[in-house]
């Protein structure tokens, strides 16, 4: 099952972790689907909006995270099952109960230089890709919220994922970060690189005519697909950064138009996602002279 996504734009700042957040909650919550998300960027945005910043500090102060996870494999060669790392049941959305969560830690970089430093880069790309094929099996969707640029971590998630999905300002910098990872995915192609699922455009503010030429110019000039539905800048998104103490209902997190485009964002997600997953199927078929639509 091909259900492995980063989160990422070589461009910080575009609306990674929020665009992250709205999907695993909306996904949970309106199709039901059983979702882990993994924090990979030292900043732990993704974190602090799922739990709490007391739980958060609790949990990092015990070595619960997935950076922990990855010294204790990759570093220290030791057997760790990663589940014993997930925190169920997150999010402060009353019926989305089918979120887990591999935390993030501030380690991450001190962590990626001492891989660097002991020759491990072989092991943590090992460490990931059996990661990944048991969550895989354990989840219906695997969403990674992977750091900005091309540190060791982000690559890995780059070349074992099974996609990739890129959020984008309207602005240049931020299609500037598309066209570098473009570029880079075409490196050292046999090592491998995740599918691109597409753009999204995000923090797009509706009344301003200059994001609206650039919407233009992406839709036209982009070489992967945009997403028809995007993300516009609002207040609600900016609040949904802010885990609340106590539970909510999606409509009250996500209200009205907010709410019905992220709904919109994720039934087309998963259609790219089906349609993904038949050309796989296709393929492999034809490798075997067979019916992709029997059996």
């Amino acid at each position: 099952m091909r259900n492995a996504i980063t989160v990422m734009n070589a461009k910080g700042g575009v609306g990674k972790s929020t665009l992250t957040l709205t999907m695993a909650e909306t996904l949970s919550v309106h199709h039901d689907k059983k979702v882990l998300v993994v924090d990979s960027d030292a900043h732990a945005s993704i974190s602090t909006m799922l739990i709490s910043p007391d739980s958060f500090e609790t949990i990092q102060g015990r070595g619960g995270t997935f950076v922990d996870y990855l010294i204790e494999t990759v570093l220290k060669s030791a057997q760790r099952n990663w589940s014993a790392f997930v925190v169920t049941g997150v999010s402060d959305i009353d019926d989305a109960r089918s979120i887990d969560l591999l935390l993030a830690s501030s380690h991450l970089t001190l962590f990626e230089r001492e891989v660097s430093k002991g020759n491990h880069e072989t092991a943590l790309r090992r460490a990931i890709r059996a990661f990944l094929s048991e969550a895989r099996k354990a989840y219906d969707i695997v969403l990674i919220d992977s750091a900005p640029g091309l540190s060791l971590v982000t690559e890995c998630w780059l070349r074992e994922a099974d996609f990739v999905l890129s959020p984008a300002k309207p602005d240049y910098l931020s299609s500037r970060g598309l066209h570098f990872l473009q570029q880079f995915g075409k490196r050292d192609a046999e090592l491998g690189f995740a599918e691109s699922l597409g753009v999204i455009l995000s923090m797009k503010d509706t009344n301003s005519a200059e994001d609206e030429r650039f919407e233009h110019w992406l839709r036209r000039n982009i070489k992967k697909r945009c997403f028809e539905q995007i993300i516009p800048r609002s207040g609600a998104l900016q609040s949904a950064a802010y885990h609340c103490a106590s539970a909510r209902s999606f409509w009250a997190k996500y209200p009205g138009e907010c709410g019905r485009g992220l709904r919109k964002l994720a039934a087309e997600l998963l259609k790219r996602l089906d349609a993904a997953q038949m050309r796989t199927s296709e393929a492999r078929c034809a490798e075997i002279g067979g019916d992709p639509t029997r059996g």
